[in-house]
């Protein structure tokens, strides 16, 4: 078994509010959600309205499983004109 875990800083792009910034943070969070099948949650930066930081989380048989789900949903969120990738790790545990 093979956990796979994410750790991303976004900003977020024209956001003039909280509001604006948890409507599209939750759009994000349940798109990924549904589509990659995995955990997603925002976990840092909660009442910045101009920063985010999520936490995704993945579990395979193996690395190579792993590597790819996780790799789509970075290439999901960055592809996101919504949000920029500041900063990102990823672990294999």
């Amino acid at each position: 078994m093979n956990v796979g875990v994410y750790f991303l800083e976004l900003s977020i792009l024209g956001a003039g509010s909280l509001k604006d910034k948890r409507r599209v943070i939750k759009s994000i969070v349940e798109r990924v959600r549904q589509r990659y099948n995995v955990s997603i949650s925002e976990v840092g930066e909660m009442d910045n309205w101009r920063k985010a930081e999520i936490g995704i989380a993945a579990v395979s048989a193996d690395n190579s499983g792993t590597d790819r789900v996780m790799q789509k949903v970075f290439n999901f969120i960055d592809n996101d004109e919504r949000v920029e990738v500041v900063n990102y790790s990823f672990h294999n545990v």
